[in-house]
């Protein structure tokens, strides 16, 4: 007989705990009067550096009669869990009297709204960020209260951008104006994170060489647990390990390939010299966070603002940050819009696993707000309106996706951020620069 089981419940080992998939037993808690229980809402920000090539980055038509430029033609797999939107924008990364450093700019007003103190000292100011003001309203409800993560360290003292500090490129969480939320480059580690670490050296080192997986040590809960369940949940809660393991198994390879090739950027020891499979790591690391509730918000730079990486992989042998500032040169305008293109096909790729991966009586994306841009447009001129801006995922139901939303003139983006806000019960009354509410979302 099947038991009602809590939706926070984890399996529990020495030093680790592992979270759980929504199963049938948990949509019956309580006694039969009592509504079902809901999925919850998950947000997450994904930023990619430099802007993007706007021509080939705009949709053609609006509302649910459009169709993708060429670099988002990817998502057509997911279009009707997609709204695009443009004539957003950051007003606060333009200069407003303090010369350049949009890059700067661009990144530490991306979620926060507000203009950064140029600075490349110690007394750096921005704002909060629009997932720290949501972690600080329900971030409680989750072992973690957000997850920060990216690709590239960076520097963490010093200049980076005409003179603001290393921090406003390399970082789009802010807790307070005053504290901005490091990220984690390392799977393995974001991995621990989520689910726990050994306490001591030597423990681990018992670990690593005995190949111990997380799932060996709640070992007993999962044994206990499953004769609690019915077959359906039975099924389900192997898949889910099954992913858990691969992932396991997916970081130990990444780890085992950067000690024998020599990565083409500066990484630390357990970092991925692999690009595509680093940055595939990190979406599932984020999906399966929200797969079991780990968190419910997360970050997610895909290199930092300014960042001159090539990629190699796609054909792009010169790096970003250079080709960005084109000049309108044909050869270099091509370049730019494969690595647009590359990282939107890999957005599509995670969007595809959420959509893929049931939940409820939907999926999991039906139950995300994933938003995707970048705080620049065109990076050759440095604008900062008509910003780059895909949001996946229908937040339960309360977004109508499958849209293009054309503004038409220049909204401030933490207008978007206040609605988004609404939708999981924050009570945030503006944020930034924001002038109100993205009525258009809710029509």
């Amino acid at each position: 007989m099947t038991t009602a089981i809590d939706r926070r419940t984890v399996l529990k080992g020495l030093s680790c705990a592992v979270g759980l998939p929504l199963l049938e037993a948990m949509l019956h808690e309580g006694t039969i009067a009592q509504e079902p229980s809901k999925a919850p809402v998950r947000m997450a920000f994904v930023s990619f550096p430099n802007g993007a090539i706007m021509p080939a980055w705009r949709p053609q038509g609006t509302g649910s009669d459009f169709s993708f430029g060429p670099t988002l033609e990817a998502l057509d797999v997911v279009k009707s869990h997609v709204t695009m939107i443009t004539g957003l924008a950051q007003d606060n990364g333009n200069a407003k009297g303090d010369g350049p450093g949009d890059h700067a700019r661009s990144a530490s007003s991306f979620l926060t709204g507000a203009h950064p103190v140029k600075t490349s000292g110690a007394n750096i100011k921005c704002g909060a960020s629009i997932d720290q003001v949501a972690a600080a309203k329900i971030g409680g409800q989750t072992r973690l209260a957000s997850l920060e993560i990216g690709i590239e360290r960076g520097r963490d003292a010093g200049g980076c951008d005409s003179g603001y500090a290393c921090t406003y490129s390399n970082t789009i969480s802010w807790k307070s104006d005053t504290t901005p939320m490091a990220k984690e480059i390392n799977p393995r580690l974001v991995f621990e994170r989520m689910f726990g670490s050994v306490k001591d050296a030597q423990s681990q080192a018992r670990r690593n060489r005995a190949r111990k997986s997380v799932l060996d040590l709640v070992a007993e809960d999962a044994a206990q647990l499953k004769e609690q369940l019915g077959q359906t949940d039975r099924r389900k809660l192997d898949e889910f390990f099954t992913s858990v393991r691969e992932i396991e198994l997916r970081i130990a390879k990444a780890e085992e390939n950067s000690r024998q090739e020599r990565p083409d950027f500066q990484a630390p020891v357990g970092v991925p010299g692999d690009l595509v499979e680093h940055i595939r790591l990190m979406y599932d690391l984020m999906a399966l966070a929200f797969r079991t509730d780990t968190t419910r918000i997360c970050t997610f730079m895909l290199a930092n603002e300014g960042s001159n990486r090539s990629y190699r992989h796609v054909g792009v042998n010169d790096g970003h940050h250079e080709l960005s500032h084109h000049r309108n040169e044909p050869n270099k305008i091509e370049q730019i819009e494969k690595i647009d293109r590359f990282l939107a096909d890999e957005l599509a790729r995670f969007l595809k696993g959420l959509q893929d991966t049931p939940e409820g009586t939907g999926s999991l994306l039906d139950n995300c707000m994933i938003l995707y841009g970048s705080g620049l447009s065109d990076g050759n001129r440095h604008r900062h309106d008509d910003l780059p801006i895909v949001l996946a995922g229908s937040a339960g139901g309360t977004i109508q996706s499958g849209r293009h939303l054309e503004l038409g003139r220049e909204i401030p983006l933490n207008n978007l951020f206040l609605s988004m806000l609404d939708r999981i019960n924050a009570g945030v009354p503006s944020l930034g620069d924001s002038s109100g509410r993205l009525t258009a979302l809710d029509s």
